[in-house]
């Protein structure tokens, strides 16, 4: 019997849940945006423009949808901007209908935009109070390119309460910095932390023609029943979507009788199972004798505490799923003789 992972329900949607436009300090519109980004084959964009929370539901139709968002950051304020910490944190609202910041009662609306000037000291017990907030508000937090905010291990396993992390960021990546980040995900994971990851653009649009372009770098693909934005935002809190810098994952199963986990993909040369120990798994395409991966299927160990899976093309990008923890999978762990693999 098939478990799903990933829901088999609805269909994928290509998803950039990180950017920026006019509205803050991107160089299109939000219009701009949406237009560009059907073109390359999205669906989805939420607007995440810094301190702003403005809703765009009027770009929203049949075949695009527009989450509202914002972002904003807890500074450190050091003398030097060059050496200044900061813990950035994307806020998505749950529904359309969500009018006020996600610092503020829906009944305490900061102007007509939506903006609000409120800021932490760059410290633990202030991140934590501003991601509790969101949360409770109704808004699906993700922690945003620890590389580029000059984070550290301490710092970000200080935060909790986050849905996900940004394992890719593109805007970052042109920079010049390392953000793609499956270490830092799983030194999340290993250190008690349940949270999804994601990967984003972080479009700012300042450089068309050049390779400091920041769109269409990294995305997510959302399952999801219908487009509509409640759908979204429950596949969302439910995990039903992966992280991709090119890669298309189509499925992710459990079978129940051999509790052997699943993976259906497009043309991989190697996928890697991820688990909490050091008992990964890295299977090859040359290895069995083919030029692409299609399927593949990995054992699953009691004692592994989480599995989570990243597939290569043949351009070295990387499709990562969710981590999935043992514990929190229904199935009935009948035999010892089990999860060998």
């Amino acid at each position: 019997m098939k478990k799903y992972l990933i829901s088999d329900e609805g269909r994928f949607y290509k998803a950039n849940l990180h950017g920026h436009s006019t509205v803050s300090d991107g160089e299109l519109t939000p219009a701009e945006i949406k237009e560009m980004y059907m073109k390359e084959g999205y669906s989805i964009i939420a607007y995440t423009d810094h301190n702003h929370f403005v809703t765009h539901n009027d770009l929203s139709d049949y075949n695009f949808l527009a989450l509202n968002g914002v972002e904003n950051a807890a500074d450190e304020h050091c003398e030097s901007w060059m050496h200044e910490r900061c813990c950035d944190v994307c806020y998505i609202a749950l529904s359309p209908e969500r009018k006020a910041h996600p610092f503020q009662d829906e009944n305490n609306i900061i102007g007509d935009s939506g903006y609000s000037p409120f800021s932490v000291t760059y410290c633990t017990e202030d991140v934590n109070k501003m991601i509790e907030t969101g949360v409770k508000n109704g808004f699906f937090a993700t922690y945003n390119h620890p590389t580029w905010s000059l984070e550290n291990f301490e710092r970000y396993m200080s935060y909790n309460g986050m849905h996900a992390m940004e394992i890719f960021n593109k805007s970052s990546e042109v920079d010049g910095y390392n953000e793609y980040n499956p270490d830092i995900y799983d030194d999340m994971l290993r250190g008690g932390k349940r949270i999804y990851c994601i990967a984003t653009d972080d479009n700012h649009n300042r450089a068309p023609n050049t390779r400091h372009w920041d769109s269409f770098g990294g995305f997510t693909m959302i399952k999801s029943k219908s487009l509509k934005y409640e759908d979204v935002t429950s596949a969302l809190l439910k995990g039903d979507f992966y992280a991709s810098r090119g890669p298309v994952i189509n499925a992710l199963w459990l079978d129940t009788e051999d509790y052997s986990v699943h993976i259906e993909c497009e043309k991989a040369v190697r996928i890697v199972c991820t688990r909490g120990g050091r008992r990964l798994r890295s299977v090859y395409a040359e290895e069995k004798g083919v030029d692409y991966i299609t399927e593949e299927k990995f054992s699953i160990n009691k004692d592994d505490v989480y599995f989570r899976f990243t597939v290569y093309d043949e351009n070295g990008m990387t499709a990562d799923t969710n981590a999935y923890f043992v514990d929190e999978i229904d199935v009935d762990y009948n035999s010892e003789d089990l999860f060998v693999e």
